[in-house]
């Protein structure tokens, strides 16, 4: 724990915006993320972002690792894995190293796999 009003992150931080949550504006998490409310804005994770069934993002997502099984339209840079689940809508621009997608999802735009330029999560 940090000295008096200090937050120190460790890695098993997990942030939640949880359903019936609207958040407009840009958020900086340092450890992971679930969002089973509605996000617009900018995103920037280092550690991974689950995007629940309820969960709606619009906007711009920079993270590590990511599992959708919501609705995300935008742009996604994910230096690792993105998973899509059968439940997920993803409309937008992705950049990543990995990409997964169940039977049932919807991705409808464009996927730039495998250089790490463009899916770096470095800030």
């Amino acid at each position: 724990m940090g000295k008096g009003n200090e937050i120190v992150a460790t890695a098993n931080n997990v942030s939640l915006i949880s359903a019936g949550t609207e958040i407009r504006g840009d958020i900086d998490c340092a450890g992971d993320l679930r969002i089973d409310g509605a996000v617009i804005g900018t995103l920037s994770v280092r550690g991974k972002v689950v995007i629940g069934e309820a969960g709606r993002v619009e906007g711009d997502l920079q993270c590590k690792n990511s599992d959708v099984a919501g609705f995300f339209n935008g742009t996604m840079k994910v230096g690792e894995l993105l998973t899509l689940k059968s439940s997920a809508k993803l409309y937008g621009e992705v950049a990543t190293q990995r990409l997964g997608i169940e039977p049932g999802a919807i991705f409808t735009g464009t996927c730039q796999m495998g250089t790490p330029d463009t899916t770096t999560t470095e800030n």
